[in-house]
Parts: C-alpha cells; sequence; structure tokens
C-alpha cells in the first residue's frame, strides 16, 4: 500500500498537471470562438455555450474510448445510479453548464484578463471544503491560496482598453470560480468513492448533453451549433480541447482525492499561468507588467500550497 507522503506527492503532480492541461484548453477553446461561424455570433452567450457543449461531449467521448479500452465503459452507466455518480452528476451540472459556460463567457468579453480571476475557486473550493468536508486548511495551504488570490487581484488592477464588456466578463469569471469551488468539494468527496476515470466520464458526459439538449435550444443557438460543425475547423479544435479537458479534469479529481479539495484546487490554479502564458504566445495577447507579476504571484502560491498539508 502506498505511503501517505507518496499519495500526497503523486496528488501535487497531478494537481499541477491538471492546470497545465488546462491552459492548453483554454487556448484551443478560444481558438476555436475565433473562427467562423462563433465570431460573428450575436449575443454574449450563444457561442460560449455551444463551445462549452461542443467541448465536454468531445471530452466524455474520448474518456469513453479510454474507459472502453481498460473494459470498464458498462461500469460508466452502472455508477450513474450509486450515491457517489448521483453526487458526480450534480458536480458536472455545477461544472459544466453554469461554471465552463461562464468562464467561456468571462473569456469572449475580458480575454486573458479573465482566466486568473478564476483562480478564486481554490478560495471558495477551501471554504466549502471546510465547511461540508470538515477539511481545515493548514498555514502553508492557507498563504498559498491567498497569494494565488492576490496574483488574481494584481492581474486585474488595470483594465484593458477596448473591452466594452469587460466588467461583464469578470464577473461572470467570477461565477465560474464559485461554481468550480462547488464541483470541487463534490469532486472530492464523490472521486474518493468512486474511480476518477467513470468519475470524469461521467462528469463530460452529462455536462455535454444538458448543454447540447437543454441550454443551446434556450438561447436560440442550434443553428449555431449546426453551423459550427459543419464548417469544420471549429470543430476539430474543440475536440482537441475536449481531449485537453479530459486529461485535466482527470487528474484534478485524482488530486483532489489523493490530496483534498484545497491542496487540488490550489495547485489546479496554475492553469492561469498557463492560459496566459499560452494566450500571449499563440492568440497575440497584449503582455503587461500586471499580468507578468500576478503570475508569478500564483505560481509561488502553488509552490507554498505543494509544500505543505
Amino acid at each position: 500500500m502506498p505511503s501517505k507522503d507518496n499519495v500526497h506527492r503523486t496528488g501535487v503532480y497531478l494537481g499541477l498537471f491538471s492546470g497545465f492541461a488546462y491552459g492548453i484548453y483554454t487556448t484551443l477553446a478560444l481558438l476555436a470562438g475565433n473562427c467562423s461561424p462563433l465570431t460573428d455570433a450575436a449575443g454574449f452567450l450563444a457561442a460560449p455555450y455551444v463551445c462549452a457543449g461542443l467541448n465536454d461531449l468531445f471530452a466524455g467521448i474520448w474518456l469513453s474510448l479510454y474507459n472502453g479500452k481498460k473494459g470498464q465503459l458498462k461500469q460508466v452507466w452502472k455508477s450513474i445510479f450509486t450515491f457517489p455518480g448521483r453526487m458526480i452528476v450534480l458536480g458536472a451540472l455545477l461544472g459544466g453548464p453554469m461554471a465552463n459556460g461562464a468562464y467561456l463567457a468571462g473569456l469572449s468579453m475580458a480575454g486573458a484578463y479573465a482566466i486568473p480571476v478564476t483562480a478564486t475557486c481554490s478560495l471558495f473550493g477551501t471554504l466549502f471544503g471546510w465547511i461540508f468536508l470538515k477539511q481545515r486548511p493548514g498555514k502553508k495551504t492557507a498563504a498559498g491560496m491567498i497569494l494565488c488570490v492576490a496574483g488574481a487581484v494584481i492581474i486585474n488592477w488595470t483594465k484593458p482598453e477596448g473591452s466594452p464588456h469587460f466588467t461583464l466578463g469578470i464577473i461572470c469569471a467570477f461565477a465560474a470560480a464559485i461554481s468550480w469551488g462547488l464541483e470541487g468539494v463534490i469532486a472530492s468527496y464523490g472521486g474518493s468513492q468512486l474511480d476518477p476515470d467513470l468519475a470524469v466520464n461521467i462528469r463530460d458526459l452529462v455536462s455535454g448533453m444538458v448543454i447540447l439538449s437543454l441550454i443551446i435550444p434556450a438561447l436560440g443557438a442550434g443553428k449555431l451549433l449546426w453551423e459550427t460543425l459543419y464548417a469544420g475547423v471549429p470543430a476539430l479544435w474543440l475536440m482537441a480541447s475536449g481531449l485537453a479537458a479530459a486529461m485535466s479534469f482527470l487528474a484534478w479529481y485524482e488530486a483532489n482525492a489523493a490530496v483534498g479539495c484545497a491542496v487540488g484546487m490550489s495547485l489546479n490554479v496554475t492553469y492561469t499561468f498557463w492560459g496566459m502564458l499560452f494566450c500571449v504566445v499563440f492568440l497575440n495577447q497584449a503582455l503587461t507588467v500586471t499580468m507578468v507579476l500576478g503570475a508569478v504571484v500564483i505560481v509561488a502560491g502553488a509552490v507554498v500550497v505543494a509544500a505543505g498539508k
């Protein structure tokens, strides 16, 4: 049986990897959103939710192929009807339709500035974990969390020019952070009771199907969905982003189960650094002093969290 130190170390590595993979997902999803017809969509919710729904559905398909290769695809369906499985479904509704949709909406209005705002999910996750799971954070974990949140504040200290809906984008980012904080608590419990491979498969399939079957029709975005699939290029970007998201969430659920909600989420928020870096390199986002300083503070916070228990 692995020692507690080995379990903790593995959980830390998985948490860090989940952040790296989510940075890749963020960049790929933005690339899809910059393609026609998504870039020309009316309103501020239609395109983000088309991206969120297709991304999560593709992620669920990738995970189904993975579980099918392992010979446990039937277990995915059976697990839904267990208590931990129902908890994962609840987490899917919070993390998919609510959090991921709000995250992509925030990105579309505030650009890369919305990415670090969602780092506050570690704060909300720790708060909810303390309340519901009695996972009291240690001093080092608390200090690292404060650094992560401080980094997010620094990055958003100066409002960029040419962003008329910047404030609404930041509000959407905070909504995503709260929802991810709740999902982290549920994932920490459900993931510890259920094989993370199965849990994340359920999470992404449920999220994708709910968004595409309920939210997209409610937004009147059915035509945009089919046009996106027909266009080909944005759909391919979303297939790739779905693979990155699947790897990220699988690592995140395993990290939460191994080291607890507070540590797992604090390590995961390193996606803010990777997301901004990739946006600057591949999407020509402007690099500012506050972005660099805030990213350094966030990474420092993650290191502090990784060093403590």
